[in-house]
């Protein structure tokens, strides 16, 4: 007979380490996320209508909910510069 010889330990030897769980509000940020997303998707899908738009340059046809994105960016970009100025003259 011969020796037993000896094994090289495979991965399913090899020990795992403990799954830990994700910290409740990493759980709670994630699923805040999903739903956001969510709203926002069913947003778009109720805002496709075409408007009449008068910009400033022109006027045209546009998608609704271009309208309001574009709203809300500028809204965003004017907060921005609003925020910085208040910055400025405090200190």
């Amino acid at each position: 007979m011969s020796a037993p010889s000896a094994q090289k330990p495979g991965p399913a030897d090899q020990a795992k380490p403990p799954r830990t769980r994700r910290p409740r509000g990493e759980v709670v940020r994630a699923g805040g996320v999903v739903v956001l997303a969510g709203l926002f998707i069913a947003f778009a899908l109720l805002n496709l209508n075409q408007v009449r738009v008068d910009w400033i340059v022109g006027s045209g046809h546009a998608p609704l909910i271009i309208v309001i994105v574009i709203c809300l960016l500028v809204g965003i970009v004017l907060t921005y510069f609003a925020e910085r100025l208040s910055r400025r003259r405090r200190g």
